[in-house]
């Protein structure tokens, strides 16, 4: 069971990056980026962040490269607006769920649409 205080930073986390990467990264490898989950380390130390964004596998590597690159801006930033003992290691990693739920909805539709000609 995941203790109340990591589920709270974690969803403050979640909240806080996707502002900052929305608003203040100015990278252009950086596009439309949507943070799916936020796990943190029991001691808060560590998070792990899913990031999803419509694209192929080479947007997606340019995506991590350029989160990598901004980390100490990133952490910086944090920092002034949320008060930790510890600032947490960011590990950012795509989140291929996104990409499955898309391909699932493409295949529904299309066997939709054979049923409607069939009938």
């Amino acid at each position: 069971m995941i203790p109340e205080r990591v589920k709270r930073v974690s969803e403050t986390l979640k909240e806080v990056l996707s502002e900052i990467i929305q608003y203040e990264l100015k990278d252009p490898r950086i596009g439309f980026v949507t943070i799916t989950r936020v796990e943190m380390s029991a001691d808060l130390r560590f998070a792990r962040v899913w990031v999803s964004v419509l694209g192929s596998s080479g947007e997606n590597q340019a995506l991590l490269e350029a989160l990598d690159g901004a980390k100490g801006f990133i952490k910086g930033e944090i920092s002034k607006r949320i008060r930790l003992r510890y600032m947490p290691e960011l590990n950012f990693l795509i989140d291929s769920n996104v990409e499955n739920y898309v391909r699932i909805d493409k295949i529904i539709r299309k066997l939709r649409e054979e049923e409607e000609r069939d009938e």
